[in-house]
């Protein structure tokens, strides 16, 4: 287990505004992303995706392509390349970085 590399993108993902890191959890729990999460990764999908639609109108409105975000793309590179534990380890601290409330109408 390399630390230097978890650390390295847990400053990363401190550095990133909540967009961005909405983003990133949306990556890596897409069904096609090659990350081997032990979490329920469609019901995080979901929970993260409404958080960007009610943060990011054009999220909401247009098919945007994840490929526009160099950091987020950089980010997903580095996660890859781990091993599963790893991943996991950048996972749990990205999805409690992110704390905002759905809001309900």
């Amino acid at each position: 287990m390399n630390s230097d590399k978890i650390n390295y993108l847990i400053d990363m993902i401190k550095d990133m505004d909540i967009e961005n890191k909405l983003r990133l959890a949306i990556c890596m729990c897409d069904d096609y992303s090659y990350t081997n999460l032990a979490y329920d990764k469609k019901e995080l999908y979901k929970y993260f995706d409404n958080l960007l639609k009610q943060i990011n109108i054009e999220y909401k409105t247009t098919l945007i392509s994840f490929a526009n975000y160099p950091l987020i793309m950089f980010a997903m590179a580095k996660i890859m390349e781990m091993d599963a534990y790893e991943q996991n380890k950048v996972a749990l601290y990205l999805f409690n970085s992110i704390n905002y409330k759905i809001k309900k109408f």
